[in-house]
């Protein structure tokens, strides 16, 4: 979704004078994008030979969509508590939800069922049924140490367009430079693949195999600093006062935060996935 609105923004399909615009133009596009959702979800469930197929379309149907609804839900219903214009109106909401469970919920099922009707990825090598033992690792091979490690070069990638960012949400502000932006997502992309590529090639020459989460972790953990970023633009550039106010402020950036984690781990772990497999299907095995 963030690929095709920013690349409709780069022709000048989407201005973004017209901000309603451009947000009814992300909510339908997410929306119909839940087929491409439940099929690449399903084709990575297929790999572990898994049955559960249901919890895991269903967590893809409304995981995120349900985190960023309850946490607009709460905030809005705080809005309209102070009695403000700016409250979402009750039939907004209802729209919304239409919208999820009558088009996004059928779509992921639809694309899950997909992908579980083809054959799983074929994997260059067969694992074993018993788990071999991992050894001791030193300290600053854990998950979490290499995870805040990894998360630090996808953040600088895109520290300096993070503030030109915040300043159109927060400032009101209009961002014009998508040129600029669709850089910054190529740099983002390669950097996330590269470092999550990396760190999976140390952990696996350790011998620990259990490298999936690290590999997505590895690049997801860049939210944290766009959260603690977050935190450092409200002390320093913004005169809010209001509790609601600050709850709204840190209430949107948290769903920022969590889409950017899901968005900058999934290419992590995609590309470390095509890594692993490209290397073992290298080995030649009499």
């Amino acid at each position: 979704m963030a690929v095709v609105i920013l690349i409709f923004a780069l022709f000048g399909l989407l201005s973004p004078a017209h901000r309603g615009g451009l947000l009814q133009s992300m909510m339908l596009l997410f929306t119909f994008m839940g087929t491409v959702a439940g099929y690449t979800s399903a084709r990575f469930c297929k790999i572990f030979d898994s049955d559960n197929w249901k919890l895991t379309t269903l967590a893809t149907a409304c995981l995120y969509p349900g985190l960023f609804f309850c946490i607009f839900f709460v905030l809005n219903l705080l809005i309209w508590g102070q009695k403000s214009s700016g409250a979402v109106p009750f039939t907004t909401m209802f729209a919304l939800l239409v919208l999820w469970f009558g088009i996004s919920v059928p779509l992921v099922y639809l694309g899950s069922y997909s992908g579980f009707k083809k054959d799983a990825i074929e994997l260059p090598v067969r694992t074993h049924q018993v788990a071999r033992k991992i050894p001791e690792q030193p300290w600053y091979t854990h998950g979490i140490f290499m995870s805040l490690v990894g998360g630090l070069l996808p953040f600088g990638a895109v520290f300096t367009e993070l503030f030109f960012i915040m300043s159109s949400l927060w400032q009101h502000q209009f961002y014009y430079l998508f040129g600029f932006l669709a850089l910054v997502l190529i740099i983002l992309i390669l950097t996330c693949a590269e470092i999550s590529i990396a760190l999976t090639y140390f952990q696996l020459t350790s011998e620990d195999y259990q490298w999936w989460w690290r590999a997505f972790f590895a690049s997801g953990s860049s939210a944290v600093y766009v959260f603690l970023y977050s935190a450092l633009y409200f002390s320093s550039r913004l005169n809010i006062e209001k509790p609601v106010s600050i709850l709204l402020y840190f209430g949107y950036m948290y769903i920022i935060s969590v889409m950017f984690m899901l968005l900058t781990g999934s290419i992590g772990l995609i590309a470390s996935f095509f890594f692993v497999k490209a290397i073992y299907g290298s080995i030649k095995i009499d």
